[in-house]
């Protein structure tokens, strides 16, 4: 999904009156690349739902951040709306915290196997006959576990 795939999705799924101007939705897309760690185009199933989720969570960010200086206002409906767009902010950033606990390794950048410990192996070795071969130039150390394993 490219950034203008996702503005365009966000535009249809997200459409509040409060949120007129397209920049909105362009900074919401570029926080979402910051806060994951993804570029566009995200070609993944999964990498494409959390970097839209995190998109709408920085929309409803703005949308608090204009409420906020309405709150003082005496209309229980406006500090209503803050605390309802707080709340679900609350709520977006715990689910995000609980898929990055969940999938390190979509977040982490690296390769599954990289993630634990590895075993590296003593570094003795002698050939078919016994002799002590260790020192030879064409002697490596086994380390796993890697990639092929």
């Amino acid at each position: 999904m490219t950034r203008a795939e996702l503005i365009a999705q966000l535009v249809e799924e997200v459409s509040i009156a409060a949120l007129t101007n397209p920049t909105d939705y362009e900074n919401a897309c570029d926080d979402a690349s910051r806060d994951t760690g993804w570029a566009y185009p995200v070609a993944e199933g999964f990498k494409t739902l959390w970097q839209k989720e995190r998109a709408k969570r920085y929309l409803f960010f703005y949308l608090a951040s204009q409420s906020a200086h309405k709150f003082k206002i005496k209309q229980i409906s406006l500090k209503d709306r803050f605390d309802n767009y707080l709340k679900l902010i609350k709520f977006m950033d715990a689910a995000f915290k609980e898929i990055q606990e969940e999938r390190p390794d979509e977040f982490a950048g690296v390769n599954p196997f990289h993630m634990f410990g590895t075993k590296i192996d003593a570094g003795f070795a002698t050939d078919s006959l016994g002799r002590d071969i260790t020192y030879d130039v064409d002697q490596e150390v086994i380390s796993s576990p890697d990639e092929t394993s």
